[in-house]
């Protein structure tokens, strides 16, 4: 069961709930947020939404999440729900958790995460006709789209030629006021750049623009440029680029070796304990970029995926006279699904997840 799933499945229990009488509320939410667990939290994944209809529903959130739970632990796929705090339902799947997200992951591809929710909506974006604006605007509209939404662009300028040929900006942007009849009016007015990034190439450019939040100066001209091009890990560009390539090079070393990743039992959490929550979280990062319309969460998400990752490269090939295992064949996969996230993610960002680097 995957997060969207599992959203869905919280949500289903509690119009069952509304319909069974046990729930007076008149509105009910649009979709539940499950997450991993917070600090005193149990289980595979958390929501707080008993403690969102609490007030409506004119009864203490304790009572609203043992409503829930009974109806959840009803459910198949769920082994267990239990109610810490002042209402947060924490919630166990059944068996292997850990393997099928990872089946989830490279069943999806780099579009783990997409959905439709957004479906049917035409969100306006403009930008000021500036390198970084358009930028910004573009990388909104990526992940819009991945949600279900039909973007519709508009600059204040036609984009200037570098843009497109350097940075990747569709040609065809049309030139207006963003003043049309969209479903929302967004215009990502963004700190400007302070020098020109194309300089960069269209990669390294792209990431200076989009990882620092849009209020933020980025840092680009003399002095700067070239911590952005730097392939160490100081550059969180080359941090997340590396890791991804990592997870390519280690699937070209297990075939040599005879084996092929198979999602399964991890059977040691030591060394997945911050993977498999930040992988887990992608959906989450996904619609939470698109509803702020900014880029720079998932950009930072995607540095946290690749941190979280390497502790377990270690780990994934069997070292000197071992044979590869079910525990190596499962692990092989998990790196897999990582670099999945990781050239989804930066796809996203207009930036390329290069298999050698």
């Amino acid at each position: 069961m995957t997060p969207v799933e599992l959203s869905r499945t919280v949500l289903h229990a509690v119009r069952r709930a509304v319909d069974a009488g046990e729930l007076a509320v008149a509105v009910l939410p649009e979709r539940v947020v499950v997450a991993p667990p917070g600090p005193g939290g149990r289980g595979d994944y958390a929501t707080n939404v008993a403690l969102q209809l609490a007030r409506p529903a004119g009864q203490p959130a304790p009572a609203v999440a043992e409503l829930l739970r009974t109806r959840l632990l009803r459910t198949d796929g769920i082994s267990d729900v239990v109610v810490t705090g002042p209402g947060f339902l924490n919630i166990s799947l059944d068996g292997d958790a850990d393997g099928r997200l990872v089946r989830d992951i490279l069943r999806a591809g780099p579009r783990y995460g997409h959905t439709d929710t957004l479906a049917g909506q035409a969100p306006e974006l403009h930008a000021a006709h500036d390198a970084r604006a358009v930028v910004l605007m573009d990388a909104v509209a990526r992940v819009l789209r991945s949600q279900g939404a039909r973007p519709r662009l508009t600059c204040a300028g036609p984009p200037e030629d570098a843009w497109v040929r350097i940075l990747g900006i569709p040609s065809d942007i049309p030139v207006g006021t963003g003043t049309g009849t969209g479903t929302r009016s967004d215009t990502p007015r963004p700190v400007p750049a302070p020098a020109d990034p194309t300089p960069l190439g269209r990669d390294a450019a792209r990431w200076a623009l989009l990882h620092p939040a849009p209020h933020d100066r980025p840092h680009l001209g003399p002095g700067h440029d070239d911590a952005h091009l730097a392939q160490r890990e100081t550059n969180p560009l080359f941090r997340v680029r590396y890791a991804h390539a990592r997870t390519r090079a280690l699937l070209r070393n297990a075939a040599d070796l005879g084996f092929t990743p198979e999602p399964g039992p991890l059977t040691s959490r030591e060394d997945t304990q911050g993977l498999l929550p930040a992988l887990a979280d992608h959906p989450r990062v996904l619609t939470a970029t698109a509803a702020h319309r900014a880029p720079d969460r998932l950009a930072r998400h995607l540095v946290a995926v690749a941190d979280a990752l390497g502790p377990l490269l270690p780990s994934v090939l069997p070292l000197g006279d071992e044979k590869p295992s079910a525990a190596h064949r499962a692990r092989l996969a998990l790196a897999e699904a990582a670099g999945t996230v990781l050239a989804g993610g930066l796809s996203l960002l207009g930036i390329d997840a290069p298999d050698h680097l």
